[in-house]
């Protein structure tokens, strides 16, 4: 993940980490969260540590960082 102002992008493939907003734990390692566009959306966040409220970087639905700005 390149942090350039900016820019979030994934190092691996070039594509974008969207920002979004976590609404509900689901359990067993998934959310629903909101994004700046579009309704919610249930990603998981096996692999960070984050709650509702939390904002946290969805890179192919799969959340890989908790922190950052969402609208």
């Amino acid at each position: 993940m390149t942090e350039e102002p900016g820019e979030r992008v994934c190092l691996t493939c070039s594509d974008l980490a969207l920002p979004m907003r976590v609404v509900e734990l689901l359990g067993d390692g998934l959310a629903i969260a909101q994004g700046d566009a579009g309704g919610p959306q249930e990603i998981s966040v096996a692999l960070v540590e984050a709650g509702p409220g939390d904002v946290v970087l969805v890179h192919a639905g799969e959340a890989i960082a908790v922190g950052g700005e969402c609208g």
